[in-house]
């Protein structure tokens, strides 16, 4: 009987932690002072690399994202493509130590770790989403 409880109590903590991870951004001070600064690895749907530590991501149907990478990443400005994995302990990436680049390279899989993250404004994200077609 005890089992069953457990059970029961593990898989309502369990689904209660997982709509909490979804659930919205946390809040931080960038978030109170109303700047939306923080995505979902998930909407990712674009990428265009800067230089070897500077990369812009494109987010849903309009914003952008100016990543920049600890050290330098190879590979980034060669690959047709990227991951972001989510390294906070969140689904959320609110700045840099949320996430790393996960690059795929001829010796395997670089991963690059993000140390800023700036969301770029509405102007600055039609103007590099023009210039690269997207």
């Amino acid at each position: 009987r005890r089992g069953g409880i457990f059970a029961a109590v593990a898989a309502a903590a369990g689904l209660t932690a997982a709509c909490m991870t979804n659930a919205g951004p946390p809040r931080s001070g960038a978030m109170a002072e109303g700047a939306r600064q923080c995505f979902l690895p998930s909407q990712v749907n674009g990428f265009h690399a800067l230089d070897r530590d500077t990369v812009h991501v494109m987010v849903g149907a309009n914003d952008v994202y100016q990543l920049e990478l600890f050290g330098n990443c190879p590979e980034v400005d060669w690959s047709q493509r990227v991951g972001i994995r989510s390294t906070g302990g969140g689904s959320w990436v609110c700045n840099g130590l949320d996430a790393e680049l996960v690059v795929p390279s001829p010796l395997g899989l670089q991963q690059c770790q993000v140390t800023s993250i700036q969301q770029l404004t509405e102007e600055q994200a039609r103007a590099i989403r023009a210039a690269h077609g997207d």
